[in-house]
């Protein structure tokens, strides 16, 4: 359990996809680039088993852009993309309606 001020600390924003690559000798691994509104980010998510990298781009989905950056297989991802898990499948959340890029998920 996490209190209430713990998880004020997220900073969850929808970003944008502008970019997506599989990363080469992984199963699931894709490079995005997500723009969060005031800047483009580099972001390693474990969905290339439920998503071709062209069908992503253009979609908007929730982001943790506070957290420290890691690098993954040995690329620098600046954030995590938050999705659904089904059966070990990544299923992406996405908002109803068109928001802005950067717009603060509360």
């Amino acid at each position: 359990m996490i209190s209430y001020d713990d998880f004020r600390k997220c900073d969850v924003r929808i970003g944008t996809i502008a970019s997506a690559e599989r990363i080469p000798e992984t199963d699931k691994l894709v490079l995005l680039t997500v723009d969060i509104g005031s800047e483009k980010r580099q972001i390693v998510a474990g969905i290339a088993d439920t998503y071709e990298p062209g069908h992503l781009v253009g979609k908007k989905i929730p982001v943790l852009v506070n957290l420290v950056p890691r690098k993954i297989r040995g690329v620098e991802s600046h954030g995590m993309i938050l999705a659904v898990d089904v059966g070990g499948k990544a299923i992406l959340l996405h908002p109803e309606r068109d928001v802005p890029a950067g717009s603060t998920v509360r």
